[in-house]
């Protein structure tokens, strides 16, 4: 199949393109929101095309996977042909609701002519879906290896702009969680978390790393922080399993059916998370041990291939 879609999480994508499709990927200049094209800090395979608007009016698309709600106005625009009506289309939701999350209707609510996807069991439940179609396929991850080495008696933290998201991301806990072990804070916009939250840089580093260290920098941790009180489930938690990392995280959203017992600590109580925190950080073997199951667990239940034969069953239905 010829797969339309645009580049908006470049995690989720590099697993989405590993199947046997080829993918056309909208490509813009000024390479904005609209038109990022290929990734730049992912592998993605030859299979991946960049497509331009103009491109786009005469090209052959199977299927439209949409992301965000004015995709579907470009995707029109573009093709001069309508998602849902003149080509099979999917709505993929990465998010979980915001607002007034008991009441939070999903824009995709009460269509006919797609299929809402979410990527959490979490996440249908919590949004009011309507009478769409729904279903849950669950994240697959292109697996790192068992990278874990745990050498650091450091906790690692993955999360984008943790200053301005504030307690969506648990950056309110930080804090007392720096008290049980010092810090690493990955991702985007992290730089200034430490004078942000009144702690030394030592205790709380912040680090904007490309993907492709990513994740030997994560690995040589004792543990991974997950402190976030609400989104959808991170990729970064499910990759931290992957790399064989033990888990310490709130247990909120999603994460509680991520997180096996043996495979690291859940708790609602940031004292506990602390304590977990000091465990691990004493007892490298005991960390070393649980991430180990931390991986299998990972490996069993967001495994590349059912993410991509999950993807495979529904991209044949929509389009029967």
């Amino acid at each position: 199949m010829n797969i339309l879609l645009w580049h908006m999480h470049g995690s989720w994508t590099t697993a989405f393109v590993q199947g046997p499709h080829t993918y056309l990927v909208p490509v813009t200049p000024d390479r904005g929101p609209d038109g990022l094209g290929r990734a730049r800090t992912f592998s993605w395979p030859d299979s991946v095309r960049e497509v331009t608007p103009a491109e786009l009016a005469g090209a052959a698309v199977d299927l439209i996977v949409l992301q965000r709600p004015h995709e579907a106005e470009l995707a029109e625009r573009w093709l001069g042909r309508r998602p849902g009506r003149d080509v099979p289309a999917v709505y993929l939701e990465h998010n979980a609701p915001d607002g007034d999350v008991p009441r939070t209707r999903h824009p995709c609510a009460d269509r006919k002519d797609l299929t809402l996807v979410h990527v959490t069991h979490f996440n249908r439940l919590f949004w009011d879906n309507g009478a769409t179609r729904t279903e849950v396929i669950e994240h697959g991850i292109v697996d790192p290896g068992h990278l874990y080495t745990g050498a650091l008696p450091r906790a690692a933290v993955v999360t984008n702009e943790p200053i301005r998201r504030g307690r969506y991301t648990g950056t309110d806990l930080l804090p007392e969680l720096a008290r049980a072990a010092p810090l690493d804070v990955f991702g985007m916009g992290t730089r200034g978390i430490a004078e942000h939250l009144g702690l030394s840089e030592q205790r709380c580093g912040a680090y904007e790393l490309p993907q492709r260290d990513l994740h030997a920098a994560m690995a040589e941790r004792r543990l991974y922080l997950h402190p976030v009180r609400w989104t959808s489930l991170g990729l970064s938690l499910l990759e931290a399993m992957h790399l064989g990392m033990p888990v310490v995280a709130l247990a909120a959203t999603e994460a509680v059916e991520a997180v096996l017992p043996g495979t690291g600590v859940l708790s609602t109580r940031p004292e506990e998370l602390a304590r977990a925190v000091v465990h691990y950080v004493n007892e490298p073997e005991a960390a070393a041990e649980d991430g180990a199951r931390a991986r299998q667990a990972a490996l069993d239940r967001y495994g590349l291939k059912r993410f991509l034969d999950d993807w495979e069953r529904l991209m044949t239905e929509v389009r029967s």
